[in-house]
């Protein structure tokens, strides 16, 4: 899986809005679903913070690697 659909998928299921992660991320809407569009890549540091956010590795997000954190805690 690509890193812009596991994003957008990770995003949903740990239920929040692409605005809430623009928000919480500091950048605008349209600039987060470049992301999961697969248009541009974050850099390492937005990277990190998203996979904080949504409780899972970097790895698990760059899919080099299928098991990720448990996403029900936030």
């Amino acid at each position: 899986m690509h890193f812009g659909k596991c994003l957008h998928d990770t995003r949903i299921r740990c239920g929040f809005t692409a605005q809430q992660m623009a928000d919480y991320l500091g950048i605008s809407l349209r600039a987060y679903r470049f992301y999961e569009s697969g248009s541009r890549e974050p850099n390492l540091e937005t990277l990190s913070n998203i996979a904080n956010k949504l409780n899972v590795t970097t790895d698990y997000l760059l899919g080099r690697n299928s098991v990720s954190k448990d996403v029900d805690e936030h």
